[in-house]
């Protein structure tokens, strides 16, 4: 049976409290799962556990970006552009389907920015430093150039550049990570909260668990912990008595999304505003989405919220940009709004904190990391997974990091000239039921060549029925069979991401889909209820911006 199957979920809990481990992880968002597939790719034997759903923290609420971090250029952290364009370049290789090319407009004014030549050294700076290939460098461009790119812009432009930047949807990157983890050994289970750590001679020895679904508690054995847990390091250093020196700063950053006709850019554009933030504007399917903040954060950490005022700033700096759209808050389809966990610095406001990582080490071995950047998770594993090794297993002959040779289990594509060639062929099985080209992509850059399992259950399903419930329920059963969702909020958020950029689907099957899940998850009448409630009041806190608490799950 699958390793990532919700109906293997009772074999996990028993494996992982009857086994002995190299390597516990706690965390389950991009860091904990690049971290299992580095540990278990070399040999050793992991288990990670995440309190909530994979990837439910900031891995399913960046910008979803795979870029070179051009703005720390601003903070000359020269080591970090370096890293992290180098890397999108390797992320692009191992998952084209998931790592998608995007050209990034940055429309230059007087007075405003770096100039048009500063701005043009400071990009040939970055496309050196992140070895971009030549026919993607940057190109500076005329007023004219300009407002062909972007017929929108106003006319006092007085230039622009393009330059190379790699979309992706940051939640499903996590779990294909995970689920690549699992072919090499690693095995994860969700919805399992850390209370307590065990020790042996006062040296951690493994973690006290909570089944957040069945309320079971259970201790897992390990010779190692690792906290990846991102805002909640700190909690955990708390727990393990050992938080003192350096400590993580939260910001909040915040997304709004809009339909693509109240938001028409012509491709994904990248502006200052004024209080000298940057703010991208990005089209993706039938939306368009904007972000994003940053802001001292202090709240809860597991009911983020898009305010009234974060939604409103985000507006303004729109309407600025484009005069001419004259953008509301009804026009806001759905936000989403996720924490930084950046390392404090006295003295620094939110936006100047280094986005550098830190490995702390407790005198009782536990071991966090936190900060870091989505797009630098290999290279964080990679040192959290040597210093393991190093310090806990010198003895035993490990392989050395090989990641960037690791293709994703829904990757079977050489190049993204393939993943074009499999999107065309999809769309040409999708467009006999009526489907658009949209839902090829939609389906592709989602689920790469596992798309072909999701097809094979759509057409199994009656010709009866709706054709786009029926795909629904096909992704569906898809996300239950190898993707270990437990409930609506796992497959319409982090699944399938249509709380984000298809929302008015999610409120249009929602009943529907939760039927299915009661048959295929056995779910009775209170549960499904549970869920749907639950689910309702994700959709009000992603749509109404007045509520600052949301009880998902706890």
């Amino acid at each position: 049976m699958n390793e990532f199957s919700f109906h293997n979920r009772e074999k996990i809990l028993s494996e992982l409290t009857a086994s002995q481990f190299d390597l516990i992880i706690i965390g389950g968002g991009i860091t904990g799962a690049g971290i299992a597939l580095d540990a278990a790719s070399r040999g050793l034997k992991t288990a990670l556990i995440e309190k909530n759903d994979f990837a439910f923290g900031t891995s399913s609420r960046s910008t979803k970006l795979i870029h070179g971090g051009l703005r720390y250029l601003k903070q000359f952290e020269f080591g970090l552009v370096k890293e992290v364009g180098s890397e999108r370049a390797i992320l692009h290789k191992l998952a084209p389907h998931l790592v998608v090319p995007e050209k990034m407009l940055l429309p230059l004014y007087e007075k405003k920015g770096l100039g048009y030549w500063l701005t043009s050294i400071g990009l040939k700076v970055y496309d050196l430093l992140a070895g971009v290939k030549p026919e993607d460098q940057r190109r500076m461009l005329t007023k004219l150039q300009t407002l062909k790119y972007e017929p929108l812009l106003q006319h006092d432009v007085k230039g622009g550049a393009i330059y190379a930047e790699y979309r992706t949807d940051d939640a499903r990157l996590t779990i294909e990570i995970m689920k690549t983890a699992a072919q090499h050994g690693s095995m994860a289970l969700n919805y399992a909260d850390v209370k307590d750590f065990l020790y042996s001679n006062n040296t951690i020895s493994g973690v006290k668990v909570e089944d957040q679904l069945s309320g079971r508690a259970f201790s897992i054995n390990g010779k190692v912990v690792v906290s990846a847990a991102g805002p909640w390091v700190d909690e955990l250093r708390e727990v393990n008595k050992s938080k003192q020196g350096k400590r993580l700063h939260l910001t909040k950053g915040v997304h709004i999304v809009l339909p693509r006709e109240k938001l028409p850019v012509a491709q994904a554009i990248y502006f200052d505003v004024e209080d000298g933030r940057m703010i991208f504007a990005i089209p993706r399917g039938r939306t368009t989405y904007v972000g994003t903040t940053d802001t001292n954060y202090e709240g809860s950490k597991d009911n983020v919220v898009t305010s009234h005022d974060d939604a409103q700033y985000l507006l303004n700096a729109v309407n600025t940009m484009f005069p001419s759209l004259h953008l509301k808050m009804e026009d806001i389809e759905s936000s989403w709004a996720g924490l930084r966990p950046l390392i404090h610095e006295e003295g620094k406001s939110a936006s100047e904190l280094s986005r550098k990582d830190e490995i702390f080490e407790s005198s009782t071995g536990l071991i966090s990391i936190a900060g870091g950047k989505l797009t630098g998770y290999r290279k964080m594993a990679e040192r959290v997974v040597n210093l393991v090794a190093k310090k806990y297993f010198n003895d035993r002959d490990l392989k050395e990091c090989f990641t960037d040779k690791i293709k994703f289990e829904a990757s079977e594509f050489a190049n993204f000239k393939e993943v074009k060639q499999y999107i065309s062929a999809i769309f040409q099985k999708l467009k006999l039921s009526g489907f658009s080209e949209l839902t090829a992509r939609y389906l592709v850059e989602n689920f790469g060549i596992q798309t072909d399992l999701i097809l094979k259950q759509y057409d199994a399903r009656s010709a009866h029925e709706n054709p786009e419930l029926s795909l629904l329920k096909a992704e569906l059963w898809f996300c239950i069979q190898y993707e270990m969702i437990t409930g609506l909020q796992d497959f319409f958020g982090r699944r399938t991401g249509l709380i984000n950029f298809d929302i008015h689907r999610v409120i249009k099957w929602k009943l529907e889909i939760a039927n299915e899940c009661k048959s295929l998850l056995n779910w009775s009448e209170d549960k499904m209820a549970s869920e749907l409630k639950v689910l309702d009041e994700l959709i009000h806190s992603v749509q109404n911006f007045n509520v600052e608490t949301l009880d998902t799950r706890q």
